[in-house]
């Protein structure tokens, strides 16, 4: 059967909202352990209910406190930036709202003001505090900690993944070329693991994902971000693999589109100053409201772009090449618009915003085995074999498998990483 569990939060006002979903679990009834919820179903639920709780405590909070407490002018908003709320039932991350000063306020004090500061001084629940510090007093720090773990849902730190595809000859169709997907895990805490398969071929795609982050402990209510090039093959992997993930366009593949239309531009001026410097101011803006996650006028601007450069009439020889690529990118920023964020405020806070490490990862597990220089032809099954192979030979997991297949290997002297990573 399939239990299904609403919350309906009624605000200040009386108003009631609308019932919304905070958990299912599939609960066959075939063994004892069947019966009730499990300790993990209970944390993913205490989870989920905090989150949601907290957001609308912390959004009631920062409307009310909206308004000047002087004269009650409303305030205006200057962006927000990230605080995490460390809870009894895990972490909530939350959108602290920033406001400017009030004009009674003449020039005293700080030029904005944050309310959810006053509501959350030390960004930590007081009554996590006391736990922490009860349990700390009666067994050692460590144990406390994994007692903590194990009965509530305090999550581990994010998992980054990056994915990127790279491209390999087909021994059957010489001329055409079929595409590997790679990537990177790298929790905050643990070693990362590398995985690779091909697209196409492997009919479980999203298990195999999921089993590799599992591998590094991943919890149900862990925050898990997928980094990617926006590739629609890529972005579909990384749908409903696990419950508080996210898909995020990185910033690298924005940045290098953008790179090359400011060339484009740049070749416009020569022909026409006034119309280059004034293409280039339009990438300008286009590129600081991506930055600052304003997705909405970021497709309108690279939609105006993608208009006025197929307007142009002039001898440019790569004008053909400029209007291809403006709709090239009005199109890739509007496919992605749901993967768009405050790409600033995620760098302010020291996250990841580019998937850089997963194209070194393309160097790493592609380039060097499958010889793309030398243009090596692969048969789709070989080439997903030698990628579940190099991919456990980064990792360092290559021996344990072989290990378990043959015994007798464990007697042996176990290879170096130096030797593993160089066969």
């Amino acid at each position: 059967m399939r239990v299904c569990i609403l919350l309906q939060i009624t605000d200040d006002a009386g108003m009631t909202g609308a019932a919304e979903e905070v958990a299912a679990f599939e609960k066959p009834t075939e063994r004892p352990e069947d019966v009730g919820l499990l300790l993990a179903d209970g944390k993913a639920l205490l989870a989920a209910v905090q989150r949601r709780v907290v957001k609308v405590q912390a959004d009631t909070w920062a409307g009310r406190h909206r308004c000047c407490e002087s004269c009650g002018t409303r305030r205006r908003c200057k962006g927000s930036y990230p605080v995490l709320f460390r809870t009894l039932y895990g972490d909530v991350q939350l959108a602290s709202p920033r406001l400017h000063r009030c004009a009674c306020q003449g020039g005293d004090g700080p030029a904005t003001v944050s309310p959810l500061r006053d509501l959350l001084p030390g960004h930590v629940a007081p009554e996590r505090l006391y736990l922490e510090a009860r349990w700390a007093s009666l067994v050692p720090y460590a144990a406390a900690a994994d007692l903590l773990a194990d009965v509530l849902p305090v999550p581990e730190g994010r998992i980054v993944v990056g994915l990127d595809g790279g491209y390999v000859r087909d021994w059957d169709d010489r001329k055409a070329n079929f595409e590997l997907i790679v990537g990177r895990s790298m929790p905050e805490d643990r070693a990362p693991r590398y995985i690779g398969l091909v697209h196409g071929y492997d009919q479980k795609p999203k298990r195999r994902l999921f089993e590799v982050m599992r591998q590094q402990g991943l919890q149900a209510n862990q925050d898990v971000t997928f980094l990617t090039d926006g590739g629609e093959e890529v972005r579909s992997l990384t749908e409903l693999v696990t419950p508080e993930a996210e898909h995020v366009l990185d910033w690298f593949h924005i940045a290098m589109r953008l790179t090359v239309l400011e060339q484009y531009a740049r070749g416009v001026a020569h022909h026409d100053e006034k119309e280059g410097e004034r293409l280039l101011s339009e990438l300008g803006r286009t590129k600081w409201l991506l930055w600052h996650g304003n997705g909405h006028r970021a497709r309108q601007h690279a939609d105006d772009l993608r208009d006025d450069v197929k307007a142009l009439e002039m001898d440019y020889p790569h004008l053909g090449k400029f209007a291809r690529s403006a709709q090239e990118f009005a199109v890739y920023i509007r496919s992605n618009s749901g993967s768009l964020i405050n790409y600033g405020e995620r760098f302010r806070a020291g996250e990841r915003i580019s998937s850089a490490m997963a194209e070194s990862t393309v160097n790493a597990v592609v380039s060097k085995r499958f010889a793309k220089r030398q243009q090596m032809q692969w048969t789709r099954r070989g080439a997903h074999m030698l990628l579940q192979t190099r991919t456990r030979a980064l990792d360092g997991t290559l021996r344990p498998l072989f290990e378990r297949w043959y015994p007798g290997l464990a007697n042996d002297n176990p290879a170096t990483a130096d030797q593993v990573n160089a066969a």
